[in-house]
């Protein structure tokens, strides 16, 4: 028999509030999850787990690049200290492919300064785009109930 519980059980932790307002849809989520062949149901609190997931590396990330922005004295975070926070830590390793394709100030300056040509934007990095190789699946339609003729 399972042991019963009393009053002496210590309640599950609080969970802090999010310093953000913003949620991740997770109908989205949930699409975005069985879009994978190999993935079968979900359960309903997957979605709102993978969300708050979501929602917490994305301050995360974002807190620290603001931090990286404080000690630049600049008010907006640019993709050169995105790429800066992920270089500088260990837990961003898996990021490190994407930012290797954002130039460094430097290369960025001297292009830009070279060329003559007009920049993208004020100090906006030039990101590449994805390889040419990569192919985009086409959109399947959606197939509804074929309606009955009267």
């Amino acid at each position: 028999m399972p042991p019963k519980r009393g009053a002496a059980a210590a309640p599950p932790p609080a969970i802090d509030p999010s310093p953000v307002k913003t949620k991740f849809p997770t109908a989205r989520i949930k699409r975005i999850m069985q879009a994978d062949e190999e993935v079968g149901k979900v359960a309903q609190q997957t979605p709102i787990a993978v969300g708050k997931a979501l929602e917490m590396f994305m301050v995360n990330l974002v807190t620290k690049s603001a931090d990286v922005a404080r000690e630049k004295n600049s008010k907006r975070v640019s993709a050169q200290m995105l790429k800066q926070v992920v270089e500088s830590d260990d837990q961003w390793d898996f990021l490190r492919d994407i930012v290797s394709r954002v130039e460094n100030e430097e290369k960025a300056a001297a292009a830009a300064g070279s060329a003559g040509a007009p920049s993208a934007g004020k100090g906006r990095a030039r990101v590449e785009s994805e390889s040419e190789e990569e192919v985009i699946p086409e959109k399947k339609k959606r197939v509804g109930r074929k309606k009955r003729a009267a």
